[in-house]
């Protein structure tokens, strides 16, 4: 197959190494707004990539089999509604669009097209993750009561990052919100959001929080939480705890977690903590690109469309409402906005 490849920053760059590197991949066109960049990586990955001059040139006719997008967020609708007109399937990283119309606007276009769009939510590709579905979609805990999910960075990202992130709900625990859909197959229906910010003042200035606790209840009456921080010093921290009758498991738990126990007997610290989410999730970048290459040729079905990113960002658009006005919000207040044509 000929992928193109759109936007090599950090994230760009590695899917640009994984695909360069995929045996069903015989040609990789990479482009990116700054052409250079586009070049210097081409140049870095060899034979078989190569650098284009613009981004218009791959969606001229029969110039691609796939794209894969990795822009800047504000790129991503515009870039996903070329690839549906050219009849192409794609492959973007979250978000859709920074807010709900551009999201809805870019997926009436992709369904009106009936072309494939898959999201990058990596965790459903990781095996942890993938156990945990399978024990709860298969009875092993009995009646699901609670779950909790924790996403914490090592250090904050830079001040120019966060401007342009879509803020912490929808930037961070996004994932935790997909996640939770996909392990146990129950609908949030409604949060309660709270955010604190202790630490540099560009993400006050920013409107956003450092810091944040939400409340979730989930279809069928069981409870979820889930926190997220920019600063969790011990190292990247990436869990999820899932509760029922029967048992309890947990994901992320294992010898590079950034936790230290205080018990008698503990181990003193973790050597080797994990410190970003190349590092925790590389694997799973690999795996969800390499589905993608399945599902261009017709060997499998897309396994997480514009609709799932759709239902994650609901709950993070609803986290927002319900961190302002301080209350509980349903989820489907905000879906109701989304299905207006002049939603905001």
């Amino acid at each position: 197959m000929r992928i193109a490849q759109l936007g090599v920053g950090r994230i760009g760059t590695f899917h640009a190494a994984t695909l360069h590197d995929h045996a069903d991949v015989h040609e990789l066109l990479i482009a990116d707004a700054d052409p250079a960049r586009a070049a210097a990586t081409a140049e870095r990955l060899g034979a078989g990539a190569r650098a284009l001059g613009s981004v218009d040139e791959v969606f001229a006719p029969d110039a691609v089999d796939a794209v894969v997008i990795t822009s800047a967020t504000a790129a991503h609708a515009e870039l996903i509604r070329r690839a549906a007109r050219a009849g192409l399937p794609a492959f973007c990283e979250k978000p859709i669009a920074s807010d709900l119309s551009g999201t809805m606007a870019a997926l009436r276009e992709v369904e009106a097209a009936g072309t494939v769009l898959q999201m990058g939510f990596q965790r459903r590709f990781d095996p942890g993750y993938r156990a945990a579905r399978e024990a709860v979609r298969g009875g092993r805990i009995g009646r699901l009561h609670t779950a909790r999910a924790i996403t914490s960075d090592m250090a904050p990202p830079p001040p120019e990052f966060i401007t342009l992130s879509g803020g912490l709900y929808r930037d961070c625990l996004v994932h935790d919100f997909d996640i939770l859909r996909w392990v146990t197959g129950h609908e949030i229906t409604e949060v309660y959001a709270i955010g604190a910010n202790g630490g540099a003042s560009f993400f006050a200035e920013a409107g956003d929080v450092d810091t944040a606790a939400v409340l979730l209840t989930l279809d069928g009456g069981a409870l979820a939480t889930a926190t997220a921080t920019r600063y969790n010093g011990a190292g990247h921290d990436i869990r999820l705890e899932v509760c029922g009758t029967a048992d309890t498991i947990a994901v992320g738990v294992g010898p590079r977690t950034p936790v230290t126990s205080v018990e008698a007997g503990s181990a003193p610290g973790v050597p080797d903590p994990w410190t970003g989410f190349l590092d925790r999730f590389g694997s799973a970048y690999r795996a969800e690109l390499a589905a993608f290459l399945r599902v261009v040729t017709g060997d499998l079905v897309n396994p997480c469309d514009g609709r799932d990113a759709l239902a994650a960002l609901l709950v993070a658009e609803a986290c927002e409402v319900s961190r302002h006005e301080r209350r509980p919000v349903e989820v489907a207040e905000i879906a109701d906005r989304a299905a207006k044509p002049d939603a905001a």
